[in-house]
């Protein structure tokens, strides 16, 4: 872009308590260094993973915005207000990468009409990770979030994925609150076509890593613990 504006960093973090350069590039580092303006959803742990990337960092310097369920959306447009004045912007996400199962899309929307440049950086997004262990399609996997609380809202949820799974060789791909995995397994296994594949990658990148794959049949002895672990659960049938 042939503007003066500051670039939108959309900066991955960690997916757990690991050291952030083991799995982030070198490339994180470097826009933490020159950026001071951040849009982030909770304050301590922004700055706690500014301070683990770079330590000398000045933390009375930073500048940050919190984006979350709080925000008033009559305060999301100044947020940008630093890269209208040639001042970059990072957009720092809680775990793995902004904008994907995670706040800032709204934020990257906004940099796109106003013209400021969006710049996406490298690192470990969850569902890829997952999607690239569980030995399913690859080349059509959808991403649905969260499903229904209420039981039979879920289970007919679970039943149509199946089935939009089963019509279009589509892997479907779901997240659960950690402290819920645990029951939503025991759904799935219940409400599954028995030859149907499910698969669970677990605490990604940690040393707690826990990914398999295998058909709904073979899930019955299942003994593993995904009690408030992060959780990522793939079907195909």
């Amino acid at each position: 872009m042939s503007n003066n504006y500051g670039n939108l960093y959309l900066i991955p973090s960690t997916l757990g308590d690991t050291a952030p350069l083991e799995v982030l590039p070198i490339s994180i580092k470097g826009a933490i260094e020159k950026i001071d303006h951040y849009i982030v959803e909770n304050e301590k742990t922004a700055r706690h993973f500014i301070k683990k990337i770079s330590p000398r960092k000045s933390q009375p310097g930073l500048q940050l915005s919190l984006l979350n369920k709080f925000t008033e959306p009559s305060e999301i447009e100044g947020f940008l207000d630093p890269c209208l004045s040639g001042i970059p912007v990072g957009i720092l996400s809680e775990a793995g990468c902004p904008g994907i199962a995670d706040p800032g899309a709204e934020i990257v929307r906004l940099a796109h009409e106003k013209n400021i440049r969006v710049v996406p950086m490298v690192g470990p997004s969850s569902i890829l990770l997952a999607m690239m262990a569980s030995g399913m399609n690859g080349q059509s996997f959808a991403f649905n979030g969260y499903l229904p609380i209420e039981g039979s809202e879920r289970k007919s949820a679970i039943k149509r994925a199946e089935k939009i799974s089963r019509e279009q060789q589509q892997a479907q791909v779901f997240i659960e609150t950690p402290y819920r995995n645990d029951k939503l397994l025991s759904e799935l296994i219940r409400t599954l076509n028995k030859g149907t594949r499910l698969c669970v990658a677990c605490d990604l990148t940690l040393p707690t890593e826990y990914i398999r794959s295998k058909v709904v049949s073979e899930w019955k002895d299942n003994e593993e613990s995904l009690h408030k672990r992060p959780t990522i659960f793939i079907i195909q049938a």
